[in-house]
């Protein structure tokens, strides 16, 4: 079987946007779904609304790859699959290690989601003394010492750091010189890489605070609405900070050319 170190996807040099690509693992979602119920074809509509997004977008993100279903009838599901995997290069065995087995990457150590998707994880690394040889999801940790033996042994292409965000940039140094060139990061520190280094940050915090921002939105929309339409002006006017002085153009300085106002523009 090829491994990630050998074989690269096609996507870059075809000339897919990088937005197209963000949405083929949806579709590919959607699809695999279709293919475990037997469902032969489906339409761009259906599909579209499977993976939340509208279904012009989908068509333009297919045409990318070459497909354009067959009108009355849609796309092959089998098809769209294989298709889809070959291009995110899910049709190959790509190693994986992942550093840092705390809480978070015993969890990831175990996610079965992996081995269905074309990544085997190669080894856990864990700079803990205590925690090498332990196994954690049927796989015995190894020590951080060992790490640049173990990418080159395995050929791996792929790290996944899960470390504390002190040790990140550490770990992913370490990952890079020794030929990782893709890495996902769910340290909450953001990675400098050198050209030719991918990097996918995973931060939940950030995730749930986008959340909170929704639900802060939702209630205030609802809040208005019991009040009626002036209740959020008067809100806002009874919240207000006075008018700055330059407002009125008495700023009480004077620059070269006039007064200067409370607040530069950008």
């Amino acid at each position: 079987m090829a491994t990630g170190r050998t074989h690269r996807p096609a996507t870059r040099s075809r000339g897919i946007p990088e937005a197209t690509v963000a949405r083929l693992p949806l579709y590919l979602r959607a699809l695999t779904a279709l293919s475990e119920r037997s469902v032969p074809t489906v339409s761009s509509e259906e599909l579209a609304a499977a993976a939340g997004v509208n279904s012009a977008k989908l068509r333009k993100d297919f045409s990318y790859l070459g497909s354009y279903g067959t009108r009355g009838v849609g796309y092959d599901v089998e098809y769209l699959v294989y298709q889809i995997s070959r291009e995110l290069g899910l049709t190959q065995d790509w190693p994986v290690v992942i550093v840092g087995i705390g809480n978070l990457g015993a969890a990831l150590a175990g996610y079965g989601g992996f081995a269905s998707r074309g990544f085997r994880v190669a080894a856990l690394i864990d700079a803990d003394p205590a925690m090498t040889g332990k196994p954690v999801a049927g796989i015995p940790v190894q020590h951080s010492d060992d790490l640049e033996k173990i990418i080159s042994e395995d050929g791996v292409s792929i790290g996944v750091i899960a470390t504390p965000a002190g040790v990140a940039q550490q770990v992913c140094d370490r990952l890079v010189a020794a030929g990782v060139t893709s890495i996902l990061n769910f340290a909450p520190t953001v990675l400098s890489v050198p050209d030719g280094v991918d990097v996918r940050k995973v931060d939940l915090s950030i995730e749930l605070q986008i959340l909170a921002f929704h639900e802060q939105r939702k209630a205030g929309e609802d809040t208005s609405a019991e009040e009626g339409p002036d209740a959020g002006a008067e809100a806002a006017a009874a919240v207000a900070p006075p008018a700055p002085r330059g407002a009125t153009g008495d700023t009480g300085r004077k620059g070269p050319d006039g007064d200067v106002p409370a607040v530069m523009p950008a």
